[in-house]
């Protein structure tokens, strides 16, 4: 079988031979590959499509796992900055608690390793094995956990020693220095009594629990006794407040200050100025909001006033 065609360039008639063998081999070659090619595409194709379905069923399991993951994530974060707050309380109180142990300890003329506030309390046991090595590992919520329980055992060891260190001083007959003893300041007159009032914010009845002194702004507060400050700066009502432990329960609070004259810490002696009055906080005008607290509830001052 003879297959005719004309060439372009001359014109001329060509002849191909079909029965030649070499002619059919290439021919059936040919029909091979082009076949080939098409199975190829298709099988090509037709992954690619199952691919996409597989993919588009397993899409929304990832998702949901991967928002899952993020809740987990940012729960356990949350926790992690809770504790992480916590500690840094407890922190700030320890230093508190050591700087007044330090005070106390000053004003009883003691110089005893036993009051020593710059060493951390005599502790130990064994270590429990768990088989593992701990090294290398990253600070989990149970690290944490163990701190603040650290930090609190910590806490009531210095608890503990500043009781130690009020019986001390009573001991030493300093009572009479640190007993609260006067006005606290030179020039006033008292202005609100201790006990129920007509609140001079909202016109209700309401609980007074000191005695106000109306004073100069800018004049002097006093201590009424000696004793070791506890709390200088703002608070909630109170303005800018003075706090000064005394010994034997006993707490004196001078409130509405325009500004402290002594930081957390600080021994002071009776007499000495402590701050300026003013009217910050919950005030009308200038003056001196006076507090006695014997055992963190507050008492008639008049009786600590009258001395």
């Amino acid at each position: 079988m003879n297959l005719i065609f004309m060439t372009r360039r001359d014109g001329k008639a060509r002849h191909l031979n079909l029965t030649h063998p070499l002619t059919l081999a290439v021919s059936v070659f040919v029909v091979l590959l082009v076949f080939g090619a098409v199975f190829w595409v298709g099988s090509r194709v037709g992954s690619a499509r199952a691919d996409q379905a597989w993919t588009a069923k397993l899409a929304p399991d990832y998702d949901k796992q991967q928002h899952d993951a993020m809740l987990a994530k940012s729960a356990l974060q949350d926790r992690v900055d809770a504790l992480s707050l916590r500690i840094g309380t407890l922190t700030a109180h320890l230093v508190r608690l050591n700087a007044l142990g330090k005070r106390l300890a000053q004003l009883a003329n003691i110089n005893s390793k036993e009051f020593d506030f710059d060493a951390d309390p005599p502790q130990g046991g064994p270590e429990e094995a768990d088989g593992g090595d701990a090294s290398g590992r990253g600070v989990d919520v149970s690290v944490i956990d163990g701190g603040i329980t650290s930090l609190q055992r910590m806490i009531d060891f210095r608890g503990a020693q500043l009781s130690a260190l009020e019986n001390v001083l009573l001991g030493k007959q300093l009572s009479a220095e640190i007993l609260p003893t006067g006005r606290p300041v030179a020039e006033g007159y008292i202005s609100s009594g201790f006990g129920e009032r007509m609140d001079p914010f909202n016109g209700e009845e309401a609980f007074h629990k000191g005695v106000d002194f109306a004073a100069s702004a800018g004049a002097t507060v006093l201590s009424v006794a000696a004793g070791v400050v506890t709390w200088s700066g703002v608070r909630e009502g109170f303005g800018v407040l003075v706090e000064i432990a005394h010994g034997n329960g006993l707490v004196t609070r001078y409130a509405h200050n325009s500004r402290a004259l002594v930081n957390v810490g600080d021994k002071v002696e009776r007499g000495q100025a402590i701050a300026v009055v003013g009217s910050t906080g919950r005030s009308t005008g200038p003056h001196v909001h006076f507090e006695v607290l014997k055992n963190s509830i507050a008492v008639n001052p008049a009786s600590y006033i009258d001395r």
